[in-house]
């Protein structure tokens, strides 16, 4: 019988606290992980790759429960520490930087975000081992603080070759591809054509119900956006 400092015990509470957020409680997400970072750092010492994935999760869920200013500062903290034990191109470090970036941007800095981003796209086009899903992502990413920046029509162009990629690679609902078409519906918006973003929401808020059901953030955050362009297009 495994006892509660077992690796494998551990790294079910953070798969645990991965699946909460994943159906939509990243608060509840958020304290199972900074339940378990003490005890991964005392157990596995803090430079182990599950405690510096933990720390991340941590601040991942930390802004997705409302808290981004938090969530970009524990990256900020994080960062170091992670190029220091795990090496400037493990993943873990390329995905701390995404996160970095993801937070400060949402914290209320879309310039600092998209430099950022941009930086990190030319090193994880060229980390070994890099999967082009995080490629697809960071693109997207990039795509999206260029239209917050200031840019909504590049973002617009842009997003629209990255949602053609997705879907190839990934699929049509799989949750990036479902976040994409969001942001292109809101950047086109953004860049002068409410009735095509009001039109693409539309679609988007029907297979947003199908996939993650009505009550879902994701489903939200879209029926929010259709309401919101509806009016703009009338």
């Amino acid at each position: 019988m495994l006892g509660p400092d077992h690796p494998d015990i551990l790294a079910a509470r953070l798969k645990l606290a991965m699946l909460t957020a994943l159906t939509g409680d990243p608060a509840a997400a958020r304290d199972q992980c900074a339940a378990l970072l003490p005890d991964l750092e005392r157990v596995l010492g803090a430079d182990n790759l599950s405690s510096i994935n933990s720390r991340l999760h941590l601040a991942m869920f930390t802004g997705q429960a409302g808290d981004p200013a938090d969530a970009r500062d524990q990256c900020a903290a994080l960062l170091p520490d992670a190029r220091r034990s795990l090496g400037g191109d493990h993943e873990s470090t390329l995905a701390t930087r995404f996160e970095l970036a993801h937070w400060t941007g949402i914290a209320g800095d879309p310039a600092a975000a998209r430099d950022q981003l941009a930086a990190l796209l030319l090193d994880v086009k060229w980390a070994p081992g890099a999967q082009g899903r995080y490629v697809l992502a960071t693109r997207a990413e990039l795509a999206h603080y260029t239209g917050l920046a200031g840019d909504p029509a590049a973002a617009r162009d842009q997003l629209a070759v990255v949602l053609a990629d997705e879907q190839r690679a990934l699929g049509q609902d799989y949750p990036d591809t479902l976040r994409t078409r969001l942001r292109l519906a809101t950047h086109t918006g953004r860049a002068g054509d409410p009735a095509a973003a009001r039109d693409q929401l539309a679609a988007l808020l029907r297979d947003s119900e199908r996939m993650f059901g009505p009550e879902h953030p994701s489903t939200q955050a879209a029926r929010k956006a259709l309401d919101y362009w509806k009016r703009q297009a009338e």
